[in-house]
């Protein structure tokens, strides 16, 4: 049975105070056997344990050999721990945490959370305007993430970028691009006008880029990135503009439009560019070809117009 029972209809069931009497508890709980719960809080349509504080933790647990503060979900859409800062105050004062975990041992987690289902569900979910999920670390890492065996770390997703890293960064392993084959880089376009993927690129007088217009064009700089489902894998000089900036595909692989009705083109042919407008074609004469050439097609192409897959080597 309870030592302390409080049973209400109408207020607190258990209410505890202590006024200005510094290191004491409101309520205090303490069970010296293993398992038990020192203070424990059920509830079927409301909080098993509120804490409210104006000038310190809501709550706060210490522990000596155990979890400082454990939460368990029995629900599939619920939080163990669940933690909501809605202060409306200072905003340039510094920012406060829903949930804010300290730890002094090592290699211990001042918040860890543990999601055991199979496809669903997160171990740590944090939701801000500033940072869902924020680490500090004064002698280590500010975010420690490990996975066992061929898990993930970490997975991120974004509307505009899924992460952004200021200063620099360490890899220890392979970089592995999915659906990403070429090299590219951001340049000013002339124009307005939406240029679509696999375009051939040559510079005009201001040092922009416009489609090509003409054949064995050596002012050739490359080809649209994006089309064909291949995405650029690494995009250099991107940076915010006013004007329109499109990413070159510079070396990799990368689907361009060709045109055959100058003379069918075969897996090897290299390319240059042709008196159709954004397209290459084959280059056929080894003394004009030189100073044009934008890559090496990688598939046929007997007649018409397509997108052909070229290894981009410009020379």
């Amino acid at each position: 049975m309870s030592q302390v029972r409080g049973d209400s209809s109408t207020d607190d069931a258990v209410v505890g105070l202590a006024n200005n009497v510094p290191g004491k508890s409101g309520v205090f709980g303490f069970n010296a056997a293993a398992g038990g719960n020192g203070v424990a809080g059920i509830s079927d349509n409301g909080n098993g344990v509120f804490a409210k504080s104006t000038n310190q933790f809501g709550l706060f647990g210490t522990s000596d050999n155990g979890d400082a503060i454990l939460g368990v979900a029995n629900s599939a859409a619920k939080s163990g721990v669940f933690g909501n800062n809605v202060s409306t105050g200072d905003a340039n004062a510094p920012g406060g945490s829903g949930v804010f975990g300290l730890t002094v041992a090592g290699g211990a987690a001042g918040v860890f959370g543990a999601n055991n289902h199979p496809t669903k569900g997160r171990g740590v979910q944090g939701n801000g305007p500033e940072a869902g999920v924020g680490g500090f670390s004064d002698t280590d890492h500010g975010v420690g993430v490990l996975a066992e065996s061929k898990n993930i770390g970490i997975k991120a997703q974004g509307g505009r970028l899924a992460g952004r890293f200021e200063g620099d960064v360490e890899v220890t392993g392979d970089i592995r691009l999915v659906n990403a084959a070429d090299c590219a880089e951001d340049f000013d376009v002339s124009g307005t006008q939406e240029i679509e993927p696999g375009t051939v690129m040559v510079i005009d007088q201001e040092g922009a880029l416009e489609p090509s217009q003409r054949s064995y064009d050596k002012r050739v700089a490359g080809v649209i990135s994006g089309a064909g489902g291949l995405k650029p894998g690494i995009v250099l000089d991107n940076q915010q503009s006013r004007g329109n900036r499109m990413p070159v595909a510079l070396l990799g692989k990368v689907y361009c439009k060709v045109d055959a009705q100058y003379s069918p083109i075969e897996v090897g042919d290299l390319l240059a560019s042709s008196p159709t407008p954004g397209h290459a074609m084959k280059a056929a004469d080894p003394l004009k070809a030189f100073g044009s050439v934008i890559g090496k097609a990688l598939r046929p192409l007997q007649a018409g117009q397509g997108l052909v897959p070229v290894l981009v080597a410009l020379q």
